[in-house]
């Protein structure tokens, strides 16, 4: 039987964690003022006329919206669920009451979920992020791992809405993946996968020892904000060395007959990108300056630069030993994220997808400093 007293408790905490939450925001009233303005604008004579500016409207547009719309909700939901509350201490009815109990978990887990949006302030958080998996060292296990490591960030980004478009794929020669490169499409995709960044070690008795020893294998993950097209690069056409080749991957399903696919190289720093996925030729191209690009400003900005051309060579910014995570099958199931010292027993549910956890505790870390 649902306790009314600790439900409105909850509710009143609630209401008082999404009042702080709307300082951080904004009212309610301030955000659609500045929705209606912003959208205003779009119907000036010449709007259209200039791409870059209508683009950067839309995009503000698009964040404000989802800002008044999550509060609005939220605010609504808790005026409701206060009065149903209200209602069952004098009209006891225990399918309401169990509704209540319901629709209460719900909407803390919905503040909790706009409360982690809010982390999100860097500079590209808003951007679909260029995800990156190598197989370290041990073969057929390594490569293995990063399959079930893919398949991990595939599930979480179905799960919350992101879609993923596949751009290389080099499987294993046995089994598994040497390494994959996707795009997770979505607002705030790079804000939620940045912190994944890192060395991932894997703990279990492994399927492919008939000896049924327990092995540790290691994957990179790499991770990349994509780079809007509105952020000028200037790249030497120079610099750049282009090969074509044949596409290839797992089950056939990647493989093409003619040369469509694209390899850049930058040759003052030795960065590599690739694309497969595309119909042509051209669109490959497209793909892989366009992750050539995110590599080369993510370098730039680390190594204070201001000019492409004054960048050194290829900066390994991911040791291996040095894991962020690790992921343990035998002798016990535990997956624990060294920076934050977050832990979850249930790996299962982690190698499913269900990662938001270590996603919230990073971001909160990250905020602290």
């Amino acid at each position: 039987m649902l306790d009314l007293e600790e439900n409105k408790r909850k509710l009143l905490d609630i209401k008082e964690r999404f009042s702080s939450l709307e300082k951080t925001i904004g009212r309610i009233e301030d955000l659609e003022k500045e929705l209606n303005e912003l959208e205003h604008k779009t119907l000036e004579e010449g709007f259209w006329n200039d791409t870059k500016k209508s683009n950067a409207v839309l995009q503000e547009i698009k964040s404000v919206k989802s800002k008044y719309t999550g509060l609005k909700e939220i605010s609504q939901n808790i005026n409701n669920l206060l009065e149903m509350n209200d209602f069952l201490v004098l009209e006891n009815d225990e399918e309401l009451s169990k509704e209540l109990e319901k629709s209460t978990n719900r909407l803390e887990k919905e503040l909790e979920k706009l409360e982690t949006k809010m982390l999100l302030s860097g500079k590209f958080d808003k951007n679909n992020a260029i995800i990156t998996l190598h197989a370290g060292a041990g073969g057929t296990e390594a490569q293995d791992w990063v399959e079930m490591l893919y398949r991990m960030y595939s599930r979480w980004a179905v799960n919350n809405g992101y879609s993923i478009k596949e751009t290389e794929y080099l499987e294993g020669e046995e089994a598994g993946i040497k390494s994959v490169t996707a795009v997770v499409i979505g607002e705030n995709a790079y804000g939620y996968l940045k912190g994944e960044m890192g060395v991932h070690r894997l703990v279990r008795i492994s399927p492919f020892d008939a000896g049924g020893r327990r092995h540790t294998s290691f994957a990179s993950v790499e991770v990349l904000p994509e780079i809007s097209d509105d952020i000028e690069l200037e790249i030497n056409p120079d610099d750049l060395r282009i090969d074509t080749y044949r596409s290839s991957g797992a089950g056939g399903q990647h493989i093409n007959k003619t040369s469509s696919a694209v390899r850049i190289t930058h040759i003052p720093t030795n960065i590599v990108t690739s694309c497969q996925s595309e119909r042509s030729q051209l669109q490959n191209k497209e793909t892989a300056m366009k992750m050539l690009k995110s590599k080369l400003l993510d370098l730039k900005e680390k190594e204070n630069k201001e000019k492409i051309e004054d960048l050194k060579g290829v900066q390994k910014d991911i040791a291996w030993g040095s894991q962020i995570r690790s992921y343990v099958f035998c002798p016990y199931t535990l997956v624990k994220d060294h920076r934050t010292g977050y832990e979850v027993g249930n790996v299962e549910a982690v190698m499913n997808g269900e990662i938001v956890v270590f996603i919230e505790a990073y971001l909160k870390q990250e905020v602290k400093k």
